[in-house]
C-alpha cells in the first residue's frame, strides 16, 4: 500500500552537513509541494465541517495594532501591523507604515498579541491516561493542538499508524480541521517492547521497517527504550539514506551514544538520558531511570558533556515539561480547562491519581532539575524545541499541554521572547521547514497565532487564544475547543 506523497516526502529535509545524495534529491521538489498543500487549506477548498470554524476567511486580512513577538528572538515589537494575503504574511511594521488594500479584512486588536503558530515536536494523535487508558484521539486532538495555537505537529510515535496517515491526508485536503502533520512511523525498539511497538532484533530488520515507513509516508522515525546501538545504527543510516530523520526517547543507548550514531533529535531530556547512570552497561536500560537521572547534577560534568555533544554536532532535544510535570506533586496540573474537556469516568481518575501523587509522588527537586537542563541546554547553544506528549497519567491533553510548556520555560528562566522561539521556529528548523514557517516574518506562511494579553509581562495569556491563521485562515479559538468538552479519553 504506497501511501507516500510528495509532500510527505519533500517534508523531511535534512542539513546538509549530514544529507545524502538521496536527501538533496528531495530539496528540488519542497517549494512545489508546499506550495500545493497550503493552496488546499484556502477557505473555498475547505469542508463544510471545517468551514464551521472559521472566523475570519481572507483571502486579505489586517491585523492592526498589535504587539508581534515574532520567533526570531528579535524583541517584542508594538503597534504593528500584520497583513496577510493568499495565504502568506505580505507585510509586518508599524502600523503608521503598513499600507493596508482597500479589499481588507481589517481588525483593529489593540491589546492582543501575535505569535508564530507553534510547531509541536511530540505531538501524539492518540492519548494515554490514569488505568492504563489508551485512545486515538482522531476527533478530539486535531481541534485541540489547532485550537491551542498549534498550526504543525511531528506525532513522534504512534500505536495506529494508519489512522494518523488518514487523518494527515484528511486535514490537507481540507475535509477536516487540524494541524499540519508530520508523520513518524510506529516506534522501533528491542526485545522487551510493548506488543504495539516494532520489536527490532536486527539490524537488518530496522533497515527493512524504515524503508517499508518511508514508502508509507513517514518522514520521522523513532526509536524507543530497548532498542540496541547497532539496530539503532541501521535505522539512522537507512533513514538518512531515504531522507528521513530519525529521533529518540532512549534509555538502552545513551544520549552521547545516539548523537555518535547520527541521530538527528533527541526526546525529553535528562529525566530519560542514561548518560547520568555511571554503572549503566552497553546497551541495557538501568531501572528506574526517571529518579536516578532526575536525582543528578543538571549541570555538572556529565550534563555538560551530553550537552557539549549535542550542540556540535546539531541534535536538537525535544523538551515535554507539561506531561512529565503531572507526576510530580506540589505541582500546579488541575487546569479547569482540562478537567471540562475530559471524560467524566477519566477525569474522576486523574483527579484521584493527583491526589496520590500528591501524597507519595516523587521529589519534586527532580523536575526542577529538568528545568535547569533544559536551560543550560539553551544557554549552551542548543536548538530547544517543545511537545505536549498526551499520555503518561492524562494531565496534558493536546494543545493545553503545548501552551503549558511555554510557562514552564518562563519557570525555567528563559525569557518570553526566547520561549516562543522555542515552541514554534526551533521546531520549524528540526523539521527543515523553517524557510516556509515558524516566524512571523513577511513571506512566510500566515501560521499565527492571536492572543488576548501580553505572554511577556502574564505567561497565562498563553491560554488566552483568540484566533489561530493556518495558511491565512483564521479560526475561532473557542469553537474548535469547546467541540471536544467532556470526549478527551473518548474519541
Amino acid at each position: 500500500m504506497k501511501m507516500v506523497s510528495q509532500y510527505h516526502r519533500a517534508g523531511s529535509r535534512i542539513s546538509a552537513a549530514r544529507a545524502a545524495p538521496a536527501v538533496l534529491a528531495t530539496l528540488a521538489v519542497t517549494a512545489a509541494a508546499f506550495a500545493d498543500a497550503l493552496a488546499a487549506q484556502s477557505y473555498d477548498r475547505l469542508s463544510e465541517e471545517t468551514r464551521a470554524y472559521v472566523a475570519v476567511r481572507g483571502p486579505t486580512v489586517a491585523l492592526e495594532h498589535v504587539r508581534v513577538i515574532d520567533g526570531t528572538g528579535g524583541p517584542a515589537l508594538e503597534d504593528q501591523t500584520v497583513l496577510l494575503r493568499d495565504g502568506r504574511i505580505a507585510a509586518v511594521g508599524p502600523a503608521s507604515s503598513v499600507s493596508v488594500p482597500e479589499d481588507a479584512d481589517r481588525h483593529d486588536l489593540g491589546g492582543h498579541t501575535v505569535i508564530p503558530g507553534m510547531v509541536g515536536m511530540h505531538d501524539h494523535l492518540f492519548y494515554t491516561s490514569v488505568g492504563g487508558r489508551r485512545v486515538q484521539l482522531g476527533y478530539s486532538a486535531p481541534r485541540l493542538y489547532l485550537g491551542s495555537g498549534v498550526t504543525t505537529i511531528r506525532t513522534t510515535g504512534s500505536f495506529t499508524p494508519y489512522a494518523d496517515v488518514h487523518l494527515k491526508d484528511a486535514v490537507d485536503r481540507g475535509d477536516s480541521p487540524g494541524p499540519r502533520i508530520h508523520i513518524t512511523a510506529p516506534y522501533i525498539t528491542g526485545s522487551t517492547g510493548s506488543p504495539h511497538q516494532a520489536r527490532m532484533g536486527s539490524p537488518e530488520q530496522a533497515r527493512r521497517f524504515v524503508e517499508y515507513w518511508a514508502e508509507e509516508g513517514a518522514t520521522w522515525v523513532k526509536a524507543y527504550t530497548s532498542i540496541g546501538s547497532a539496530e539503532l545504527g541501521a535505522a539512522i543510516e537507512e533513514a538518512h539514506r531515504l531522507g528521513l530523520r530519525v529521533t529518540g526517547h532512549l534509555c538502552s543507548v545513551s544520549f552521547q551514544e545516539a548523537v555518535a550514531l547520527g541521530i538527528d533529535n533527541l526526546e525529553h531530556g535528562m529525566l530519560t538520558a542514561s548518560d547520568f547512570v555511571p554503572e549503566k552497561e552497553p546497551d541495557r536500560c538501568p531501572g528506574n531511570i526517571m529518579q536516578r537521572a532526575g536525582g543528578s547534577d543538571p549541570t555538572g560534568p556529565i550534563a555538560r558533556e551530553t550537552i557539549e555533544a549535542m550542540v556540535e554536532a546539531g541534535v536538537g532535544l525535544t523538551a515535554t515539561l507539561a506531561v512529565y510535570e503531572a507526576f510530580f506533586p506540589d505541582r500546579d496540573v488541575v487546569d479547569e480547562r482540562t478537567l471540562e474537556l475530559m471524560a467524566p469516568d477519566l477525569r474522576e481518575a486523574y483527579l484521584d491519581e493527583r491526589g496520590r501523587i500528591q501524597e507519595i509522588g516523587p521529589d519534586p527537586e527532580n523536575f526542577r532539575n529538568e528545568l535547569r537542563f533544559e536551560k543550560a541546554f539553551v544557554d549552551a547553544g542548543g536548538l530547544l524545541a517543545a511537545g505536549v506528549d498526551p499520555t503518561g497519567n492524562g494531565g496534558a491533553l493536546p494543545g493545553f499541554g503545548n501552551q503549558r510548556n511555554f510557562e514552564l520555560l518562563l519557570e525555567a528562566g528563559l525569557s518570553a521572547v526566547q520561549a516562543v522561539q522555542v515552541v514554534s521556529a526551533n521546531g520549524a528548523k528540526i523539521l527543515g521547514m523553517d524557510n516556509e514557517l515558524g516566524t512571523v516574518e513577511a513571506g512566510k506562511v500566515a501560521d499565527l497565532v492571536v492572543l488576548n494579553g501580553d505572554p511577556g509581562s502574564d505567561p497565562s495569556a498563553i491560554r488566552a487564544v483568540r484566533w489561530v491563521f493556518k495558511g491565512g485562515v483564521g479560526y475561532d479559538s473557542r469553537a474548535l475547543i469547546q467541540a471536544t468538552r467532556g470526549l478527551v479519553g473518548i474519541r
